[in-house]
C-alpha cells in the first residue's frame, strides 16, 4: 500500500519542556490511525505539527508529494503547502460565529483556494448532506448543538479536498448523548476510504475503525500496531496501565 504520511524524527519543545522527543510515524493511504495516550503525551502536538499550526524544531514531514524539513526552518510558503494537504477537525468546533453553516464550509474553498462561489456552495451543500445537516445550511453556530457544530467542522475540513484528515479529540467536548452522531460520521468517512489520523480516548471507536493504533507517552511512541494487539494484548506495562485507567476508572 502507498504511504501517504511519513514522519521522521519529529521534535518539539515549548520553552524547556520537550513535548515530542523524536516521533516517527507512517500512515498508508486509505487507513485510519488512532493516537492514544495520557494528557500531555504529545498527541495533539503531533497533529498540529502535521498541519503546520506548530513548527517543530526538527524532523521531516511528508504528506503526499509535499515534504518539509523542519530543521531547515521552512518559511510561510512551505508551511502553507504542507497545510494544504490536510484538513483539521478541532476539539472545540472553532466555527465562525457570524457565518452560517454553509458559509463556514465554503470559507476555505472560496477565500483560500480561490474556487468559484457556485462550485464551492454546491459542494458544501453536498458535504452538509453527507454529515446529516442538509437542513441546517442557513443556521448559525449558536442555533446548532455541539454535535451539529462538530459535524459542520468535519464538512468544513472535507471542503478543501485534503489528502489527509486530522481529528483532535473531536468528541471530548461533547455531551455523552451526542458523541455517537460524530463518531458515526467518522466511521462513514473511514468506510469511504478517507485517510485519517485521530487523537481520541474513544477506545471502542479505535477497536472498531482503526487500522493502526499508536500509544504515546512522554513525547515518544511506546507501542504501536494493530488494534487487536495494542488494545487487546499490549506488550508494554505502560500501555496496560493506561488502558486499565481508561477502561476501568473506578
Amino acid at each position: 500500500m502507498t504511504t501517504l504520511l511519513q514522519v521522521r524524527g519529529l521534535r518539539k519543545s515549548f520553552g524547556d519542556h520537550e513535548v515530542l522527543r523524536g516521533v516517527d510515524l507512517e500512515v498508508t493511504e486509505g487507513s485510519v490511525t488512532v493516537l492514544i495516550g495520557p494528557s500531555g503525551s504529545g498527541k495533539t502536538t503531533v497533529l498540529r505539527c502535521l498541519n503546520g499550526l506548530e513548527v517543530a524544531e526538527a524532523g521531516v514531514v511528508r504528506i503526499g508529494p509535499v515534504s518539509v524539513d523542519l530543521a531547515a526552518r521552512p518559511g510561510p510558503a512551505a508551511l502553507r503547502r504542507l497545510r494544504a494537504q490536510s484538513g483539521m477537525v478541532f476539539q472545540a468546533h472553532n466555527l465562525f460565529p457570524h457565518r452560517t453553516a454553509l458559509e463556514n464550509v465554503t470559507e476555505g474553498p472560496i477565500y483560500v483556494q480561490g474556487r468559484p462561489r457556485a462550485e464551492a456552495e454546491a459542494e458544501a451543500r453536498a458535504l452538509l448532506t453527507k454529515v446529516g445537516l442538509a437542513d441546517k445550511a442557513d443556521a448559525y453556530p449558536y442555533q446548532l448543538s455541539g454535535g451539529q457544530q462538530q459535524r459542520v467542522g468535519i464538512a468544513r475540513a472535507l471542503a478543501v479536498r485534503p489528502a489527509l484528515m486530522l481529528f483532535d479529540e473531536p468528541t471530548s467536548a461533547l455531551d455523552p448523548e451526542i458523541v455517537g452522531e460524530v463518531l458515526t460520521v467518522m466511521r462513514d468517512l473511514a468506510a469511504e476510504g478517507w485517510t485519517m489520523v485521530v487523537v481520541t480516548h474513544e477506545i471502542r471507536f479505535a477497536r472498531q475503525v482503526a487500522d493502526h493504533v499508536v500509544f504515546l507517552d512522554g513525547g515518544t511512541i511506546v507501542e504501536e500496531g494493530h488494534p487487536a494487539d495494542v488494545l487487546g494484548n499490549p506488550a508494554h506495562e505502560r500501555t496496560r496501565q493506561f488502558l486499565h485507567r481508561i477502561l476501568d476508572p473506578l
